[in-house]
């Protein structure tokens, strides 16, 4: 055993040496071994528990999934119950409103067929009316002479433009906003006053003279159209100088007049050949209007004169009002007496039941004392009180 078995270098082993240290090596590759094989265990361990963990976990989520989806299944019976009987419901409504919809076509139809028959019975009697009314074309004819010569009459021509002229005035202006056939302080008589709200009133005049225009359309030649044209110059000049001295009274009545002319016509002939009387009479203070124009004017005041009786009925609404506020400050003052009344006499109850309250206990705490002697004198009997108080 003690023969040298190896030399490594200087050093020389024998066997039993060399035995130990192949045991110790052994060892040491068995504790690590051991080692390897304990933290291997370990390992196996945790990663078993770390198994069961999460198979825990799986199995918590598979329940949690497995409640929604019960619950799921739970909400979506209740939704197919109620769409069943939404849709119960809404068939039964569209069977209601198709229903009430035949009815109401059905009755329709009826309703369209006796307008129909109703409409052709009338279409009848016009047709009816129509030949009646041709046969009077003739008639209508005679009557268009007739007004011919009416316009060729001057006082009837004259007439028939006062006619005119009231007729758009009466349509538009209430009764107590002209006058026809006024007075003025000069002694004339303008055809129509219409009265201004807080103004003077205003002059229409519907004489416009019409012989020169008759001439001037039928005349058949330059010399007899300019000869009619200086006549319709003169009579038109005339007509207007003759308003502006009559009708424009200052302080009674407004520094301007109408000249009304019954016919469109006319008024676009004098605008178109005769301009500059047309300004002449402006610069007289004397416009000359047709009956589109006269319409629009009296449109304009009846809009002034609605605006006057609105300003004055406002005005009386807020007089009515000042006074209602005047009432309501009196009773604001009276319910402020009141109300001191008021506060005066709880203060004063107040009061009154602090002395009450005092008599009580002052009551109780005579009621609480003890005498030895119960023919004491009555002086004895006060003094605690004054002590008490």
């Amino acid at each position: 055993m003690n023969d040298i078995a190896l030399t490594i270098g200087a050093h020389a082993f024998t066997y039993a040496q060399v035995a130990l240290g192949f045991a110790l090596a052994v060892i040491l590759l068995l504790a690590l071994l051991a080692r390897s094989t304990a933290r291997a265990g370990r390992e196996r361990s945790l990663e078993a528990a770390a198994a069961a963990e999460r198979a825990r976990e799986f199995d918590d989520k598979v329940a949690e999934m497995t409640r929604l989806q019960a619950e799921m299944q739970g909400r979506m019976q209740t939704m197919a119950e109620i769409f069943g009987t939404r849709q119960a419901d809404l068939a039964r409504l569209l069977s209601e409103r198709l229903d009430g919809l035949q009815h109401r076509v059905g009755q329709g139809l009826e309703t369209t067929a006796r307008q129909t028959s109703e409409n052709i019975a009338r279409l009848n009697e016009r047709l009816a009316v129509i030949d009646a009314a041709q046969k009077n074309l003739t008639d209508l004819t005679g009557e268009v002479v007739g007004l011919k010569d009416i316009l060729a009459n001057k006082q009837a021509r004259g007439a028939y433009g006062q006619g005119r002229m009231e007729a758009i005035i009466r349509d538009g202006l209430p009764a107590g906003a002209y006058t026809f056939q006024a007075t003025l302080s000069n002694r004339t008589r303008p055809d129509c006053l219409v009265h201004l709200p807080g103004d003077h009133p205003l002059v229409i005049d519907a004489k416009f003279p019409l012989e020169g225009f008759s001439a001037f359309r039928e005349a058949k030649s330059e010399e007899a159209r300019r000869q009619a044209g200086q006549r319709v110059k003169a009579d038109v000049a005339t007509h207007v100088r003759d308003i502006a001295e009559k009708y424009l009274i200052p302080g009674e009545t407004q520094d301007m007049a109408l000249l009304f002319v019954p016919s469109e016509a006319i008024y676009a002939d004098l605008h178109e050949y005769f301009d500059d009387v047309v300004q002449r009479a402006h610069r007289a203070r004397v416009v000359v209007v047709s009956p589109s124009l006269l319409a629009l004017a009296i449109q304009v005041m009846q809009t002034l004169v609605r605006d006057a009786r609105m300003r004055e009925e406002a005005q009386k609404i807020q007089v009515e009002v000042r006074r209602l506020l005047d009432d309501v400050k009196r009773l604001s003052d009276r319910v402020e007496r009141l109300d001191t009344h008021f506060r005066q006499a709880q203060e004063d109850v107040g009061q009154i039941r602090i002395s009450t309250d005092k008599i009580v206990k002052r009551g109780e705490r005579i009621d609480a004392l003890e005498f030895d002697d119960a023919e004491q004198p009555r002086p004895a009997i006060a003094s605690p009180v004054r002590a008490a108080e």
